[in-house]
C-alpha cells in the first residue's frame, strides 16, 4: 500500500477514535486531560462538539478515494486542522491550562497527527 494511503488512514483512525471519546465518553476525555471525572460538567458539550467533527473528518478521510478530486483539499485542511491542534495544545500547555503529562500528550497525538497529513497531502498525486 503506498505510503499516502497508508498516512491518511492512520490519521483517519486516531480521528475516529478521538471523537469517539470525545463525543460518547467525555468525561474520559477530560481524565486523560487532567480533569478528575465530574470536576467541571461543562467539559462534556465543547467534548462532544470535537468529537462529532473528529469523528466526521475520519470517516471521510477513511472512505476518501486516492483518485477523488476532493483529496488534495480535504488532505489541505486536515494539516490546517493539525498543525493549529498542535498549536493550541502548545499553547494551553505553556499557559498551565493543560499540566505536564497531559500537555505532553497532547501535542505529541496532535503533532503525530499533523506529520499524518503532512505525509499523506504530499505523496497524493495531484489528479489530472
Amino acid at each position: 500500500m503506498e505510503s499516502a494511503n497508508v498516512a491518511r488512514k492512520a490519521l483517519a483512525c486516531v480521528r475516529i477514535f478521538n471523537g469517539a471519546v470525545g463525543l460518547f465518553a467525555p468525561a474520559r476525555m477530560a481524565a486523560s486531560l487532567g480533569s478528575a471525572p465530574g470536576e467541571d460538567r461543562r467539559f462534556g458539550y465543547p467534548a462532544r462538539m470535537f468529537g462529532i467533527r473528529t469523528l466526521v473528518l475520519g470517516t471521510d478521510l477513511l472512505l476518501l478515494k486516492a483518485g477523488d478530486p476532493a483529496a488534495r483539499r480535504m488532505l489541505r485542511q486536515a494539516v490546517l486542522i493539525h498543525a493549529t491542534d498542535t498549536a493550541a495544545a502548545a499553547y494551553a500547555g505553556a499557559r498551565g491550562e493543560l499540566q505536564g503529562k497531559a500537555a505532553k500528550f497532547t501535542v505529541a497525538i496532535s503533532a503525530l497527527n499533523t506529520v499524518l497529513a503532512v505525509v499523506s497531502l504530499v505523496t497524493t498525486k495531484p489528479r489530472g
